[in-house]
């Protein structure tokens, strides 16, 4: 089918172990980037910064942000009928690369255009992004054929790359731009993206095979009678129904997960109680818990989907599951704040944030590399790619959603935010499951189970 004879490793194929390289060294590039970002803009001139102010500095990186997460719809669009699935990840991991050394370059080569060429950076990034984001986990479903159910479990392992490249970019870019100064930060951002694309250049043809070399719509006309694109069929819309309501579930699960970012993090800094003897714990480190516990479970789970075999759950109920596991952390900050009996001088104890993270982690494990998976199994041949990337624009949404929810707090106080997550998290996990039999008929035996096929009432179409 895929020309792909490299055999398995762990029971998957050994083309998803290249991907989940790739994309480590992609990810690590990207939050090496990102987490230099605006302490670069903010810092004076004379120690190497632009000496923006903060409010600049945010709104830009807001803008950023919002553009990493468009550029995907059209890098997808671009794959699924012109460049193809891997040339779409070559040329973008070009752009990046180019993006990353353009900021690493010295003051005294770009002055006195420092800020031009940082926007030029700024914009090959954005521009590599949009190609390579998309593509790279579409691919990942297109090493497993339709039923196979590994690769829920193939995603779970996949998604693990993304959150060690991040655990690594932290750890690596910070200590770089403290000793060698911002610049440095910048360059080990570009190494990490030279190491993802020299990584995919040298084993993508012995591990993948002819997987994403043809656009998606070029293949998808091939195999029609008519040899043409044609309409999308009922079977079609009927499953991309299901990527938009699903996609509404997601926008709740983000809004609420990303106030680890925000008043989460408020939280651990002014109202935790962070000593261990006489050392007491940096607030920035309860940000590491979720790249730790997402490496450390996700082997786990991902072994869990694969030993149930037929009898692991679909889609919608993992997304159940991961708005329940987002509820329960949730209700471990109620605990923390009814630790402190109304008196906000009280310090709270450090395992309220722990057990906070572990759950909130338990449900992203369920929630997101199952949507990434859900999204190849539904998405339609021609418009695999776009789709990804639509299923990225719903994390835009939640994140502008978070910001709104995280900035009450002065008005309702953490209380209310923190049970109002909660209950709305378990509301909309309860509604999914009520919804969850009509899903499961409208992907018309996506997902390879019996069920699907028994309250469609019909044979599954081909």
């Amino acid at each position: 089918m895929n020309n792909l004879n490299s055999g398995n490793l762990f029971g998957h194929p050994k083309g998803l172990f290249l991907l989940f390289g790739t994309e480590l060294w992609e990810r690590f590039s990207y939050y090496a980037m990102r987490a230099i970002l605006v302490l670069y803009l903010t810092d004076k001139t004379i120690s190497g910064g632009l000496g923006w102010t903060t409010q600049d500095a945010l709104n830009l990186y807001g803008i950023y942000t919002g553009l990493v997460y468009i550029t995907p719809l059209i890098g997808g669009w671009i794959a699924d009928n012109f460049l193809g699935q891997r040339r779409s990840i070559l040329i973008g991991g070009v752009l990046m690369a180019i993006g990353q050394f353009t900021l690493a370059l010295p003051n005294s080569l770009v002055d006195p255009h420092a800020v031009t060429a940082f926007y030029i950076g700024l914009g090959f990034l954005i521009l590599g992004n949009g190609l390579f984001k998309p593509n790279i986990s579409t691919m990942v479903g297109d090493l497993y054929q339709e039923g196979d159910n590994r690769r829920d479990g193939a995603f779970t392992i996949f998604y693990m790359g993304i959150n060690l490249g991040s655990l690594l970019a932290g750890i690596i870019a910070g200590t770089a731009s403290a000793v060698y100064g911002w610049k440095a930060g910048f360059l080990t951002a570009g190494i990490g993206m030279l190491i993802s694309l020299v990584t995919q250049l040298y084993f993508a043809e012995r591990l993948l095979g002819d997987i994403g070399k043809v656009p998606a719509a070029k293949r998808a006309a091939a195999m029609n009678k008519s040899g043409k694109k044609e309409p999308l069929t009922r079977q079609e819309r009927d499953r991309l129904k299901v990527i938009m309501i699903m996609g509404m579930f997601v926008v709740i699960f983000w809004a609420g997960f990303e106030q680890a970012g925000g008043l989460m993090n408020i939280f651990s800094q002014q109202y935790t109680d962070r000593m261990i003897g006489n050392f007491e714990v940096p607030a920035a480190w309860f940000q590491s818990l979720n790249p730790f516990f997402v490496i450390t479970l996700a082997p786990i789970i991902a072994s869990i989907w694969v030993k149930m075999g037929p009898k692991e759950p679909n889609s919608p109920v993992k997304f159940a599951m991961g708005l329940f596991f987002l509820a329960a952390g949730f209700v471990c900050m109620m605990g923390a704040v009814m630790q402190q009996g109304g008196d906000l001088t009280v310090k709270t104890s450090m395992l309220w944030l722990v057990g906070a993270y572990f759950f909130h982690t338990l449900g992203e494990l369920c929630l997101s590399p199952i949507g990434l998976s859900m999204v190849t199994k539904l998405a339609p041949l021609r418009l695999a790619s776009l789709m990804m990337g639509a299923w990225f624009g719903f994390n835009a949404v939640a994140n502008y959603a978070a910001g709104i929810v995280g900035s009450h707090v002065g008005e309702a106080g953490p209380m209310a935010i923190f049970s109002g997550i909660a209950i709305a998290a378990t509301i909309a996990g309860v509604l999914l499951l009520l919804c969850s039999n009509q899903l499961i008929r409208w992907m018309h035996g996506a997902e390879g189970n019996k069920l699907e096929e028994k309250l469609d009432g019909q044979p599954v179409e081909a």
